[in-house]
């Protein structure tokens, strides 16, 4: 049987070359329509923005087939699980719910679960699944989610486990249909795959090179999502500031963060941005441009130039440092957060002191802090784990104190001060409390009326939790479509 699989190679998955990327546009086969009738699917998504974008295409081409959205995995017909591999621990959440779900597989030998996204990519996954996990009818991968409908006609109509992971450099697929998870903020893919490497990332290999959609299909895009009354998109790529050099596109993402500011939708946002690639042209457009929110997501991972070297980061603390301090100087009150890893092999006492001092240099608003996991095929995964599992805790926590200390402190800079905030809704609790976000991206709480999702309003904060602000509304000073 496992001859007729097709299934993934990470000695393909790293191979780059010069040949074009193939844009197709998505066409439905008509003799899907219908399979999914009386039928409910159930989608559970994790990791990072791109997964739940994925997600959001997964539900589109499901509900094409006839499928409506369960409530439960009790009452679904399809479970699919959407998956991350960026850390060990994401891959044994992800196991432990494939083993939760071995109960239901056995009181419904009917009930289909599949696997896709990252996890789908990685020889050492399928292999573990093929061995452990036979409850698993379904696995595809993030090159073939066009191929959904095919794929669940197969694992419904043939009863044999269903297995199509493509390892390859990847195509761009337009057209595709979609369920949009929320009503005034969306993702819009600029870009796909990364082509940087870092020693410990796994992400090239399961998501391919870095290939840019046209500027037009972007515009196509946000335009429609602001004529449907969408506030804020947020453009995603696994690095968007490499936006367009694959299609020598002048100006590359300054360019194409013009573009979009120019089509009036009231907030942007991007992520993610590698140090690297930081243009002078990016800072500018940024801080010429009011509806680019001043909110910048810029990864780190150490402070430390000879760990940075080691990971394959390509650039230098101070190099770093630099892109700061021109973001800091054209945009006034701009707010920072990052990614940090603790415990890298070889990271000594005196190295971890660095990424310290570098915290307290910048000041970030929030950094998402994580211990060093090796990821099975990078190549890191070959060096020396040395450092112990109680050292890196306690580098961690000894972080996440100045995350706390500084988060807290800006946030009680707040206080006092008028706010924008785009309403995400009530609170579950209380229906006369609403969240939502300022455009430096903090979350605040607050007392309001007549207030509904969507709406953009201006919040008094009033007192500074070290996560979120708490305030009550000012006016109403504009609504939702």
């Amino acid at each position: 049987m496992k001859k007729n699989y097709e299934l993934p190679s990470l000695n393909e998955a790293k191979l780059r070359s010069r040949s074009s990327v193939q844009t197709q546009q998505f066409i439905l086969d008509p003799q899907l329509v219908g399979i999914g009738l009386h039928k409910k699917y159930m989608l559970h998504t994790f990791g990072c923005q791109a997964n739940v974008r994925d997600s959001e295409v997964m539900a589109g081409i499901l509900e094409s087939l006839g499928f409506t959205m369960a409530n439960s995995d009790e009452e679904a017909d399809l479970i699919l699980l959407n998956t991350c591999a960026i850390r060990e621990n994401a891959e044994n959440k992800v196991f432990g719910q494939i083993g939760n779900l071995k109960h239901l597989k056995q009181r419904n030998p009917e009930l289909i679960i599949g696997i896709a996204g990252c996890m789908a990519q990685e020889e050492v996954v399928i292999n573990k699944i093929l061995q452990s996990y036979h409850q698993v009818d379904l696995v595809f991968g993030t090159h073939n989610i066009h191929r959904l409908g095919d794929l669940v006609y197969k694992a419904m109509f043939t009863k044999e486990k269903t297995i199509e992971v493509y390892s390859k450099e990847g195509d761009i697929i337009e057209n595709l249909p979609e369920r949009r998870f929320g009503e005034h903020k969306a993702w819009v893919n600029i870009m796909y795959g990364c082509d940087k490497f870092c020693t410990y990332c796994i992400v090239p290999f399961t998501r391919g090179k870095e290939r840019s959609r046209s500027i037009d299909d972007i515009l196509d895009e946000v335009k429609d999502l602001k004529q449907r009354g969408f506030k804020e998109v947020t453009l995603l790529g696994q690095n968007v500031n490499s936006y367009g050099k694959d299609l020598d596109i002048e100006g590359g993402f300054a360019q194409l963060l013009k573009e979009v500011a120019l089509t009036g939708i009231e907030r942007i946002r991007f992520t993610t941005s590698h140090p690297w690639d930081f243009t002078q042209a990016m800072v500018e457009t940024i801080a010429s441009y009011p509806n680019i929110m001043p909110y910048i997501h810029l990864p780190v991972q150490s402070g430390n130039n000879d760990i940075l070297k080691i990971m394959g980061r390509r650039y230098t603390v101070e190099e770093y440092l630099d892109t700061i301090n021109r973001l800091k100087a054209a945009i006034p009150h701009v707010t920072f957060s990052t990614d940090i890893i603790v415990g890298f092999p070889n990271e000594s006492d005196e190295q971890f002191e660095d990424t310290l001092k570098l915290y307290d240099h910048v000041g970030f608003d929030f950094a998402f802090t994580f211990i060093y996991s090796p990821r099975s095929g990078t190549p890191a995964a070959k060096f020396e784990d040395n450092i112990s599992l109680e050292i890196k805790k306690k580098r961690l926590a000894a972080l996440n104190e100045r995350v706390k200390h500084f988060a807290l402190l800006h946030n009680q800079k707040m206080v006092n001060q008028v706010v924008e905030v785009l309403v995400d809704g009530p609170s579950k609790k209380d229906p006369n409390v609403y969240s939502g976000y300022t455009p430096h991206q903090k979350l605040v709480n607050f007392k309001a009326e007549n207030v509904k999702s969507g709406d953009i309003i201006q919040v008094l904060v009033k007192e500074a939790k070290t996560w979120f602000l708490l305030g009550e509304q000012l006016t109403n000073t504009k609504e939702a479509f």
